[in-house]
Parts: structure tokens; sequence; C-alpha cells
């Protein structure tokens, strides 16, 4: 099988489901960053409509927060972006890198049979056993109070067995995982976690995180963790129902912490 037919399985199983999402599908060999590609088919002239997602089997600028280089090798990596017009206010924009976190954790747990340790590490990662398993940019253009379109691109290594040395550490995949048994197809994947996000997003959108907290809850890995972020170092106590990182500082005071990059221990 090709890499890209292992990505074309994703079409055949969407046509027989009705999800919003994944309708157009765009799958290249190679791109810069679907992300981009997403934002540029969003504008006019394109326009492109709600659920229009792009594949690629390699990006050569795919990033993920703070402008870091998302690295993959061909044929093991989901690289995928889908285009989002939900009317919502600006403010809930941010809450859906958590809602999709939330829908790539259900779907890495189902491909893998490994629930207890997949888990959500806020605000936009998805960990399995303490290492990186998926990460999630989501980008928007909003105007005034006005959501013209968000995208939330998503980076699941899928097929690799091996990282390269500055990343093996903290990094997996699926295929580990899921060992000896063999990893799902990337297609396979791509229409669950669209299932998954098309289930999630529109709640997110209408509602917040309130019906999700729950599982959010359940799911987060940094919960009575030592941290440290720019913003000081304490002990994570949650996700607010606001998206917020609830920390119990040093000093007894408590914090929510709107963004920022976290590290586990002390600084």
């Amino acid at each position: 099988m090709s890499d890209l037919a292992d990505l074309e399985i994703a079409r055949e199983i969407l046509a027989k489901h009705a999800c919003a999402l994944g309708t157009p599908l765009t799958i290249a060999a190679e791109t810069e960053s679907t992300n981009d590609d997403a934002k540029r088919a969003a504008r006019p002239p394109a326009n492109a409509p709600h659920g229009a997602t792009w594949v690629a089997d390699v990006q050569s600028a795919g990033r993920g927060r703070q402008g870091r280089a998302w690295l993959a090798t061909p044929g093991e990596s989901l690289l995928f972006s889908v285009l989002v017009r939900i009317p919502c206010p600006p403010a809930r924009v941010p809450l859906f890198a958590l809602g999709a976190g939330l829908a790539v954790r259900d779907a890495v747990a189902a491909a893998c049979g490994h629930d207890d340790g997949v888990k959500i590490k806020w605000p936009n990662d998805v960990v399995a056993d303490g290492r990186k398993i998926a990460g999630i940019l989501v980008e928007s253009s909003i105007s005034g109070s006005s959501v013209s379109y968000v995208v939330v691109g998503i980076g699941l290594n899928v097929h690799g067995l091996a990282f390269p040395a500055e990343i093996e550490a903290r990094a997996t995949s699926i295929a580990r995982l899921a060992a000896p048994a063999p990893a799902p197809s990337r297609g396979a994947l791509l229409a669950d976690i669209l299932a998954r996000l098309d289930a999630i997003l529109p709640l997110v959108a209408a509602r917040g995180l309130g019906p999700l907290h729950a599982r959010l809850d359940g799911a987060d890995t940094l919960r009575g963790v030592v941290i440290h972020s720019d913003a000081g170092s304490g002990t994570a106590a949650g996700i607010d129902r606001e998206g917020r990182l609830v920390v119990t500082l040093n000093d007894g005071t408590t914090a929510r912490w709107n963004a920022g990059e976290v590290h586990i221990g002390r600084a």
C-alpha cells in the first residue's frame, strides 16, 4: 500500500457516515503546512466550506505552538487541518484546542487499547505514558465580535517506531503503544478523529467546556503535578471551565494561566 493509499482509505469510511467534516478532502504527498493551505482556502475567492480538510503525507514547514517545527517521516504521521465555520463568540475559539485534544485522545485510546495511559497535556498536546503523541494548533480569523473561521491543525505520530535523538525520550506513537498488534491505517484514524471533532466542536462553540469538563478533568495529565512556566511554579490543580490551567503556587495562592509553555518539575 502506498503512503497516499493509506490516507485515501478515509474517503471510503467518511462516505459511509454522516460526518460534516472531511468534505471536500484534499490529500497531498507534500505541502508546506496544511494549516496554511486551509487558511488560504478559507479566504476569498475560494471561500472553502465548513468541514473542508487538508491532509499531507509530509509537511516541509509544519509547525506547532510558538513556531516549533513538527518533525515527520513520510508514511509515519497523520498531518491534517480542518476548516471550521461554526458561529461562536470569539472567547470560545481558544477552547477548540482542548476540545480537539479530547477528540484525539479518545481516538488514540481506541486505536491502541491503552485508555488509562492516554492523557491531555494543557494546553494543546496529547500524551501517552508521559510522552507526546499528538499536537494541536488552532488558528482563526476574528473581526470584532465575529468569527469568520477556525482552522484546527493536528499532527499525530502513527507508524513511527524510532524518533530523532533530540525527541526520542519524550515522543511515542500509536505503533509503539499498540505493539505487537499493527497500528490502524492513517486514513481510518483520520475518519475517526473527524467524526469525534464533528461531535465535540459544535458543543464547544455553543456551550463552552461545561459539557466536556468532567471528561477533561479525568484526562488531565498535569493535575497534582509540580510544574513551572514563565508565570511561576506550583502544583497543577486542574483545568477550569474557561480552559485555564489552575495552579496552586508555591506561596499557597491560586493562579489561573490562560496560556504558556508548561514544564514538569520545578525550574
